[in-house]
């Protein structure tokens, strides 16, 4: 007499490594998760179909097709963020300071995951604070929204937030060091016990420091996914014309050049060049442009 394989729907909620939680849909129950051979390719908000092996643990036997996926990635490897996410904040800091670059590729990654993004200046108290509302505004003129937060301000950090959340999974993504921790704090005041409470199931102790973590608010009207903070956003899994998708603002110009197959870079008659001299185009996204585009170029093509 055969006996029926139970069957659960659950959303992965904490990876670390290749270990994974997922808490199932229907009970809220949740599972210390593992993957069938050498499948590697869950990524935190996964939408999963589980068989449990037991109480406690579970595998992973089908990951659900996603609704968008944020991940970055150079010729070697990839990282993945978080799947079916409605939303982006990128968290920036006057201090130290942060990196124009690492910004503007997020935003190409979410354009092209179809995701908005929203900047995080966070640590708005500092005097710097004017600056850094400067230097964003190259991409506040992209039509990305600038919101302001300081772990001084707790109420108000979380009146500008909360809203945002509604309903919603939003990425909590940034440099390392922006205070992406006191953000999550705020948001999630148990963010701290429930990261113990995931740590402890993967057996994974107090050393967590690489992994992501998808938290409920505290009425589960939203949430939260924050991943750890990074130095460098690659794009090799994306082509040309979609690395284009980031750069909404070259585009009237790029409709002036003579060539049909302007690199933008050099050639003569360029709308873009032309643009750019007469200071229509931002001189450091027209860098980022360059820079993209010749790490595109240097791909090794098989």
């Amino acid at each position: 007499m055969s006996t029926k394989i139970q069957r659960l729907e659950a959303r992965v909620i904490a990876s670390f490594g290749r270990n994974f939680i997922a808490q199932c849909l229907e009970s809220g129950n949740q599972y210390r998760c593992y993957t069938r051979g050498k499948r590697t390719d869950v990524a935190v908000g996964d939408y999963v179909q589980l068989s449990p092996q037991g109480d406690e643990q579970a595998a992973i036997e089908k990951i659900h097709v996603r609704r968008n996926l944020l991940y970055r990635s150079d010729n070697q490897r990839s990282k993945r963020f978080a799947a079916n996410i409605d939303g982006l904040f990128f968290v920036v800091a006057p201090a130290p300071d942060f990196s124009m670059d690492l910004a503007g590729r997020a935003f190409i990654a979410a354009k092209n995951a179809g995701v908005a993004m929203q900047i995080l200046l966070n640590k708005a108290d500092l005097p710097a604070a004017q600056a850094a509302k400067i230097k964003l505004q190259p991409l506040q003129a992209l039509g990305i929204p600038i919101l302001t937060t300081s772990i001084h301000d707790p109420q108000r950090m979380e009146d500008t937030l909360r809203p945002l959340l509604m309903d919603r999974t939003v990425l909590l993504l940034g440099q390392s060091a922006m205070g992406k921790s006191s953000i999550l704090n705020v948001l999630i005041p148990d963010a701290q016990a429930q990261t113990r409470e995931h740590s402890q199931a993967l057996g994974a102790g107090r050393h967590t420091t690489t992994d992501t973590r998808l938290y409920a608010l505290a009425d589960q009207s939203g949430y939260l996914i924050d991943s750890p903070g990074f130095q460098a956003f690659g794009l090799a899994h994306l082509e040309r014309e979609e690395l284009l998708l980031g750069f909404p603002d070259l585009h009237e110009a790029m409709q002036n050049c003579q060539f049909y197959n302007c690199t933008h870079r050099h050639e003569p008659n360029c709308g873009v060049l032309k643009a750019l001299e007469n200071e229509h185009i931002d001189e450091g996204r027209y860098q980022l442009y360059t820079r993209i585009m010749a790490e595109y170029d240097a791909r090794p093509r098989y």
